[in-house]
């Protein structure tokens, strides 16, 4: 667990450990939950399907493709409950393989229109 404080920034790295250097790691997902094990009902989108949600969130130069840095402020979901945890879904993918998921960015889904 880290502990900070309301609306400090919190600096967040990932690296994939592999002998292939030729590997890109990309964020595509990061999601916050008030229960360690439930990430569907209450949450909060930091980051989905490479479209950055949160305004504080923001990337940061990494000298490696095989690791990601990034920071977001931190928050609670409600006061009677100081703690948040966090899902994140990485891609690993082929280095300058421009029509890997790693090189798409972010991908709007567009909403579907309700029948009548």
């Amino acid at each position: 667990p880290y502990y900070v404080d309301i609306n400090q920034d919190l600096f967040l790295e990932a690296y994939l450990h592999s002998s292939d250097s030729n590997l890109v790691l990309f964020v595509d997902t990061c999601v916050a939950s008030p229960t360690p094990h439930n990430f569907t009902t209450v949450t909060y989108d930091i980051i989905r399907n490479g479209c950055v949600r949160d305004s504080t969130y923001a990337t940061y130069y990494s000298p490696y493709r095989h690791m990601v840095r990034f920071k977001f402020n931190a928050f609670q979901f409600i006061r009677s409950n100081p703690l948040v945890y966090l899902q994140c879904e990485l891609v690993v993918c082929r280095a300058y393989d421009y029509s890997s998921r790693c090189y798409q960015g972010c991908i709007a889904r567009s909403e579907r229109e309700a029948s009548s």
